[in-house]
């Protein structure tokens, strides 16, 4: 796979031609680690960048925030959206289609969050973050949440030429952040998921909430 191929074909392929016995790419369910730095926030205003079919957006609807999901799949959004109307959420999820190489915050948001932001073609990550920073409203918070090592599996997981994944330190030091931010959390946590095959493995996670004071 070419890094020059182009993301939005690239996704659209993967979410349609790599669905489960289920019918969509991901389980649907809420990231752990997630869920854990949102559990104690007053809900609010939420964006979700890279949000794919909508995990992590239903599940902070549900929990009473008001959300902004944004991806490049078409087909991704679609599932978010069916799946919010089942749930008794379309009211409060607006699904976005966007290029995040391109996207424009346009308001700011009580939280921001980007989940494994990764991509085996085209991304320009850490621009991506910085322009997050600017979406947070004073007091809300940017949740960034990534792989601290490939998950067993992955296609990069066996190349010993694969690109390093960013230490929270790392993603925290490209922010370039501003005056008047607090660090919240900046850790590597394991989290115990369920693989393809149903056997259960062990991953690491980045995690990084930073609460913007001004």
């Amino acid at each position: 796979m070419s890094n020059h191929e182009d993301p939005a074909a690239f996704w659209e392929d993967r979410y349609t031609t790599t669905r489960g016995d289920h019918g969509t790419v991901w389980s649907g369910r809420v990231n752990a680690t997630v869920a854990s730095e949102v559990a104690d926030l007053a809900p609010g205003t939420a964006i979700d960048l890279g949000c794919g079919e909508g995990g992590d957006a239903l599940w902070l609807a549900a929990a009473g925030w008001t959300v902004t999901a944004v991806d490049i799949s078409a087909t991704a959004l679609a599932v978010g959206s069916e799946t919010a109307s089942q749930r008794g959420l379309a009211e409060r999820v607006e699904w976005v289609q966007a290029d995040l190489a391109t996207w424009r915050p346009s308001a700011q948001f009580d939280l921001v969050t980007a989940a494994f932001l990764h991509s085996p073609v085209e991304l320009p990550r850490e621009q991506i973050l910085r322009r997050a920073v600017t979406a947070v409203a004073p007091g809300g918070r940017l949740l960034v949440v990534g792989h601290g090592a490939f998950p067993p599996g992955s296609s990069h997981a066996d190349h010993a030429d694969a690109p390093p994944l960013p230490s929270s330190d790392e993603v925290l030091a490209s922010l370039s952040l501003p005056d008047g931010w607090t660090v919240e959390t900046n850790e590597h946590v394991d989290r115990v998921a369920t693989g393809r095959d149903g056997a259960e493995v062990t991953l690491i996670d980045t995690v990084l909430r930073l609460r913007r004071d001004r």
